[in-house]
Order: C-alpha cells, then structure tokens, then sequence
C-alpha cells in the first residue's frame, strides 16, 4: 500500500495534463476576448458601409 501510495505522488501524468488544461483554458480566453474586441469594432465599420451604399443606391 506505502509503494502504491509513493508511486501515485510521484506520478506526472495527472499533473501534466492539468497544466496543458489550464494552458488551454488560457488560450480560450484570450480568443474570446479578442473577437469580442474585433467585433465590436466591425461591427461598426460594416454600418458604415451599408450607410455609405444606402447613400448610392437609389431607393425604389
């Protein structure tokens, strides 16, 4: 029982796989934020646009 005991902690694979979770996690976030920003700003830019081609195009 003591041998298994040591062997579960010093065993890396768990922790391994929590690190490259929590890496992972990170990385989302960051993509999450940040099409949030570009969204907001395209969003913005394309009403420009369609305001500007509303302007051109005749109404019928």
């Amino acid at each position: 029982m003591k041998r298994r005991l040591i062997k579960l902690i010093w065993n890396m694979r768990g922790a391994t796989a929590v690190e490259y979770g929590l890496i992972v996690a990170l990385i989302v976030i960051v993509a999450v934020v940040g099409i949030q920003a570009l969204g907001g700003s395209s969003a913005s830019i394309w009403g420009n646009i369609a305001n500007k081609a509303s302007d051109v195009m005749p109404n019928e």
